[in-house]
């Protein structure tokens, strides 16, 4: 399975339009087509690599998320994209129309000019939920799925109609000659086959619906939405066609003490104002654990500590993000009469009266963006 960069496989650059993501496929395409190197085995791990970088450049909502996120945001299986794990059914069946008249105006193997229809089963999507500490780890599940599969004692015939090839060819008599033309066969809809023999419980295309164990590597940093790809891993198609794919959803649970904002966490931590006085040591979690962090005397509401790499990796494995604490001052609400005689002996104090600095001059701005949000 290819990890090389897509826009380097196409020789492209990031701001390619589609238009010459479509023309750089298509030239590698032919360059190294089977029709063209028969028998060159390196050839054609070159015209898998290409089709895997078009699956993804080719594809708006799979491009966004390969430029957000890399291999494992474009999804697919293990964190590279299908490239080598496709087979030419896969590449002929949805890139077909790349080559136009290129090879005697088919696109299967031989250049035999008939084209056969490759029918692809549906796809199937599920959503996993992942605690932090999951996302943080990466973790391997294994996921019950419902899917349709091929019936046990399902037998295929050749279609009578069209003889295998899912056309028919009709000629036309007209006052300028004769015309032929070339539709999808209505007896077998394509596919070539027909069923001859439909298996107990099966449904009208010989499938029937069974529970699979799927196992699913999730890569670490994952975010919410992210989804991965499992290619032929959904429902089967009739006749023996190209299995769909199984699309994982990521969805995160929520943490009673840790908040994301991509691969950083921020933490709240209450103090009381003696402690914000006269400085303190307390203990904030960490995802795995807890972390003892010191807090100055003075130490002011809303003051921001940061425990560098305490945050989530980044799913390109481009380092660590941190861990924020958002210190918090605790006014009490509710108080006795000894602590209010206390505290009443120390309102006009002058070592607790406030004492403005130039780090009050963005109060004007911080107000601005509270209102304008």
């Amino acid at each position: 399975m290819s990890k090389r960069d897509p826009y380097e496989v196409l020789g492209v650059g990031r701001n390619a339009s589609a238009d010459e993501i479509k023309k750089a496929y298509r030239k590698l395409a032919i360059k190294y087509h089977p029709d063209k190197n028969p028998g060159d085995k390196a050839a054609e791990e070159h015209f898998k690599e290409a089709a895997g970088a078009y699956e993804i450049l080719g594809d708006v909502e799979k491009k966004a998320r390969y430029d957000r996120f890399g291999h494992a945001g474009a999804g697919m299986g293990g964190g590279g994209f299908h490239g080598g794990g496709m087979n030419m059914e896969d590449i002929f069946s949805q890139f077909g129309d790349i080559f136009g008249g290129a090879f005697g105006g088919g696109f299967g193997f031989g250049g035999g000019g008939q084209q056969r229809r490759t029918v692809k089963g549906s796809n199937l999507r599920v959503r996993l939920k992942l605690t932090l500490q999951e996302i943080a780890d990466g973790v391997e599940k294994q996921l019950k799925i419902q899917k349709l599969v091929r019936a046990k004692g399902t037998e295929y015939t050749t279609c009578p109609t069209c003889k295998g090839n899912g056309q028919v060819h009709r000629v036309q008599h007209t006052f300028l000659g004769q015309m032929q033309t070339v539709t999808t066969c209505p007896t077998c809809g394509g596919l070539g086959q027909t069923i001859s023999k439909r298996g107990a419980g099966s449904d009208n295309n010989g499938l029937v619906r069974e529970e699979s164990v799927v196992t699913v590597k999730i890569p670490a940093g994952v975010e919410e939405g992210m989804q991965l790809n499992l290619s032929g891993l959904g429902n089967e198609a009739p006749g023996g066609g190209v299995p769909g794919d199984l699309m994982v959803v990521i969805e995160e649970e929520d943490n009673a003490d840790l908040k994301r904002d991509g691969n950083n966490l921020h933490y709240e931590a209450f103090i009381t104002m003696v402690d914000a006085a006269l400085g303190a040591s307390i203990e904030v979690p960490l995802v795995h654990g807890k972390a003892k962090v010191k807090i100055d005397p003075g130490t002011q509401c809303n003051h921001v500590l940061r425990l560098k790499n305490k945050g989530l990796p980044s799913v390109n494995r481009h380092g660590v993000g941190d861990l924020f604490v958002h210190v918090m001052v605790w006014t009490p609400t509710e108080l006795g009469k000894e602590e209010k005689k206390i505290l009443e002996k120390l309102r006009d104090s002058p070592g607790i009266q406030p004492k403005p600095t130039n780090k009050d001059k963005g109060f004007f701005e911080r107000v601005r963006e509270m209102f304008a949000n």
